[in-house]
């Protein structure tokens, strides 16, 4: 995969978006933010990201409504997208999938591990 991949941040924690953007952008990625599922549905359409980094909880609706909306949306059903997510309970993995979730990433993340387990999923 090229590189300058395109990468949609959709995530509310200041702290999280600011090492996944300092991890991503110092591994060569573009990276696009978003602080709720509205506006990452709104993003993942207009600028049609290689990968998107999807947050379970968000303020407005939640990572899994928004994936779901994207799937259905004219981006692309074929976006790889990541759900983030400190949920770790059993069951939850098949529900991230079963709403649209192409795998999923648990938090809080490891900055040794998360740019290569990115990478997994633009191949």
């Amino acid at each position: 995969m090229d590189e300058t991949a395109k990468i949609l941040v959709i995530e509310d924690n200041e702290n999280n978006v600011y090492l996944m953007k300092f991890l991503l952008e110092k591994s060569g990625y573009e990276v696009i933010e978003a602080r709720g599922g509205r506006e990452g549905v709104d993003l993942a359409v207009k600028e049609r990201p290689d990968l998107i980094l999807m947050d379970i909880q968000l303020p407005d609706i939640s990572g899994e409504e928004a994936t779901r909306r994207i799937r259905e949306s004219p981006a692309d059903g074929d976006i790889p997208i990541v759900a983030l997510t400190s949920y770790a309970m059993a069951g939850d993995r098949e529900r991230f999938l079963a709403a649209g979730c192409t795998g999923y990433i648990e938090k809080p993340i490891d900055p040794e591990r998360f740019v290569g387990e990115i990478a997994k999923f633009l191949k």
